[in-house]
């Protein structure tokens, strides 16, 4: 990274750095979700088929998720394993890392493009479309997965930008892509009078934009990493050690779209499509709660990582007590704002009266547990920043593999109302992974800083 850069990973002020690096990485995180919520917004105020459209796209969940999931196995476990070597003062092995991770990116981009492409109506129906809501599901699917190269590139080489220290040009990559998205949107849809298609094609063309930028970046003068074609021929001993680093993200993520298959598949099952479009809503408020505090991690990952590479303990403590205190604070305050304006969170998303009483009702449940999420997502990806890539996988795994999904299909067998039962396995995973991961890292810590003195 830039000299000054690396000179205030190792000796400037923790809480300085956490600000310089976190609050652009939140602001890109925030806006990189408007991608998905602009797109909802407008679709959900399309005139007579609005509701009917927002639980169409909110279909397409599981796919988008799945790229992103494999867009970030090779960003987030090539990332800390490039700013680790950076703190030993091996750049070239970092560029090696990157170059890798861009490889498998595009390999990632063409199976993925072809295989949605083609199963999209069946995938959707899976998923629990009906008659009504597939004819939309399937236009924005289709258009969207001819676009998943930039959507992997700019998910997946972003987080080598931001772990260089370059936070801001990380942010812009997203804050470009996502104002394009939201200029387009509107002119597509109403202008174009393209609907759901044009809200696809927006998002596509924005991708495109933000692909264009990051790659412009990496190959550019600022850069100190550079993408270079001699370091991106693959290598066994490179890229595997990134993608079982990345493994963890990959799981959190892909589960998130099985987790999604199983909610709409559900709701649509017991409650109709009223149900799966509240849970289009609750799915994006999730992610205003997640995104963040994602990007706060984002933030403090290149300085847990560069003074853990740099064996320099006292700040790899000071600096997880930074994100974690932070991102409890944003858990809570979030927690707050829902359950007591619920009813704003879900007109935003949609002008069916309906429906907006339906997600009401629906939000208070979902995310009554919202609170213990800092906890969860702080511990979590501080254990990647530390290289801890099995203990951050079984993490991932207890949420939502072990208590979420089988609790979706548990709880109705024993609570008469069959909705509420399933919204209701949301908080009660989140508050029970919560503890165990907090309690799993606090008990860790010490022990993972200790090894640095053997090696």
């Amino acid at each position: 990274m830039p000299r000054t850069a690396s000179r205030d990973m190792g000796s400037g002020n923790i809480k300085k750095l956490m600000l310089d690096l976190a609050i652009p990485a939140v602001v890109a995180q925030v806006i990189n979700l408007l991608y998905n919520i602009v797109d909802r917004i407008y679709i959900g105020h399309i005139p007579e088929i609005g509701g009917m459209a927002l639980t169409g796209v909110g279909l397409c969940a599981p796919i988008l998720m799945l790229l992103t999931a494999f867009a970030m196995m090779p960003g987030s476990g090539g990332a800390p394993r490039a700013a680790i070597a950076m703190g030993r003062g091996d750049n070239k092995e970092a560029e090696h890392i990157m170059g890798n991770c861009f490889t498998t990116l595009l390999i990632f981009s063409a199976v993925l493009t072809v295989g949605f492409y083609i199963f999209a109506p069946q995938l959707l129906m899976l998923f629990g479309a009906s008659e009504y809501t597939l004819p939309y599901a399937v236009k924005y699917a289709r258009i969207y997965t001819l676009g998943s190269v930039f959507v992997l590139v700019v998910m997946g080489m972003n987080p080598f930008i931001t772990t260089q220290g370059f936070a801001k040009i990380s942010m812009l990559t997203t804050v470009i892509g996502a104002v394009v998205n939201i200029v387009l949107d509107p002119i597509f849809i109403f202008l174009f009078d393209l609907g759901v298609s044009g809200a696809a094609i927006a998002t596509v063309l924005s991708q495109a934009i933000s692909a264009v930028w990051i790659l412009r970046f990496l190959t550019g003068k600022k850069t100190v990493l550079h993408l270079r074609p001699a370091f991106m021929k693959l290598s066994s001993k490179i890229i595997l050690p990134c993608l079982a680093l990345g493994v963890s993200t990959f799981v959190m993520l892909s589960t998130e779209s099985l987790l999604s298959i199983s909610f709409t598949s559900s709701l649509s099952r017991f409650g109709g499509d009223l149900a799966v479009g509240a849970m289009t809503v609750l799915n994006s408020m999730n992610m205003l709660l997640t995104m963040p505090l994602q990007g706060i991690c984002q933030g403090g990952q290149p300085i847990i990582s560069f003074n853990f590479g740099a064996d320099n303990k006292e700040r790899v403590k000071e600096a997880f007590r930074c994100q974690f205190v932070t991102c409890v604070a944003y858990a809570a305050l979030y927690w707050v704002a829902v359950m007591l304006m619920p009813h704003v969170f879900s007109g935003i998303f949609t002008s069916d009266t309906e429906l907006v009483r339906y997600t009401t009702w629906a939000m208070r449940i979902f995310l009554c547990g919202a609170f213990s999420i800092g906890f969860q997502i702080s511990c979590q990806q501080a254990f990647l920043a530390l290289g801890e890539a099995k203990i951050s996988l079984l993490l991932a795994c207890l949420r939502k593999l072990v208590l979420l999904i089988p609790l979706i299909f548990i709880l109705p067998c024993f609570i008469g109302d069959k909705v509420f039962a399933v919204f209701l396995a949301e908080p009660v995973s989140d508050i029970l992974a919560a503890a165990v991961t907090t309690l799993t890292f606090f008990l860790q810590f010490k022990k993972i800083l200790k090894r640095t003195e053997i090696r």
